[in-house]
């Protein structure tokens, strides 16, 4: 069961999965009730962004696996899972380099102001200082959160031109971050000093509202936020004070934090970010390239062909806690 998509087919999960002897059907789940009919019949699901959560899987009778198509499994309840010896996967090291690629797009066009040049030369404004201030990017600070690999990827391609990155990264061994060269610093100490904040944080119950209205009053005026993490690490509430009030510079945003993909029903009117000249926002699209859907596709579905016919499967997420449970 294919719980959502909008790849405009399934062709390529069909072909890996028909030849592993699976029925392949596809929904269009815009919320979890849409799942509890199909729920007592699946052997497997695969979600993009449709949530399976604990009222879906506790409907699960014959369900041995539950496939994500992306990294994050926070709209998976793996607790629930596990309790039910469901196994959850994942697919990984996917799109590293084209989030990264379009961390540092959003930056280097705020930091640039690109947009207000192009709205300045459109409206036929010849002018180079329709863009002050812009301040030269070498000898600045970028402050990454969370460097793991793309944060890691960020922090690389940003040193090409000339900024000092720290980070902020709870999990990341000291002796590892020695080894890449980035200084790890706390979180008041990331937002007092950072001139740029890149988000890449995961979506957990620690990290939701990871920056809000404290965070942004102890941010450098004029800073830029950018972040191709998960939309609700950032209150959008507290960040459009933050920039109606003068104190941020810009924010460039790969996912508001309502998150539209995930609602039956959206339009931008609900979130004022969107009336923002000084604001980026992008439909979830930093994993994209035609590589990386395809990657991400054909993995979701493996790890699902291969549980399926009793092979390990190269991604997991609960693989431990099951181990445990089983003995």
């Amino acid at each position: 069961m294919i719980t959502d998509y909008d790849f405009g087919d399934v062709s390529v999960e069909r072909e890996i999965l028909e030849a592993a002897g699976a029925e392949v059907i596809a929904l269009q789940a815009k919320s979890e009730s849409d799942l509890f009919e199909v729920a007592p019949t699946c052997a497997a699901m695969m979600n993009q962004y449709a949530r399976v959560g604990k009222e879906t899987i506790a409907r699960m009778q014959k369900c041995e696996v539950i496939a994500r198509y992306g990294v994050g499994v926070d709209i998976v309840d793996v607790e629930a899972a596990t309790e039910r010896g469901i196994l959850v996967t994942n697919v990984q090291d996917y799109c590293t380099e084209e989030v990264a690629d379009h961390a540092i797009s959003l930056w280097l066009t705020l930091a640039r102001k690109l947009p207000d040049y192009d709205r300045a030369t459109h409206k036929g404004i010849w002018k180079w200082q329709s863009g002050q201030p812009v301040y030269r990017l070498r000898g600045r600070t970028m402050g990454v959160v969370s460097y793991g690999k793309i944060g890691q990827a960020i922090g690389a391609r940003a040193r090409a031109f000339g900024v000092d990155v720290i980070a902020y990264d709870p999990f990341l061994p000291a002796d590892v971050a020695a080894s890449l060269g980035v200084e790890l610093v706390s979180k008041a100490d990331l937002l007092a000093r950072s001139d740029y904040i890149l988000m890449q944080a995961p979506m957990t119950p620690e990290t939701r509202h990871f920056l809000s209205d404290a965070e942004f009053a102890a941010m450098k005026p004029g800073a830029i936020l950018v972040n191709t993490g998960r939309g609700p690490t950032v209150d959008n509430a507290a960040l459009y004070r933050a920039l109606t009030d003068g104190h941020l510079g810009a924010a460039g945003l790969d996912d508001p934090e309502e998150e539209p993909a995930k609602r039956a029903n959206w339009t931008p009117s609900g979130n004022p970010i969107f009336t923002l000249p000084n604001v980026l926002i992008t439909p979830h699209a930093a994993y994209y390239s035609e590589e990386s859907i395809r990657a991400a596709r054909v993995t979701a579905a493996t790890q699902v062909a291969k549980v399926l016919t009793g092979q390990p499967p190269d991604y997991t997420v609960n693989a431990a806690a099951l181990a445990l449970t089983n003995t």
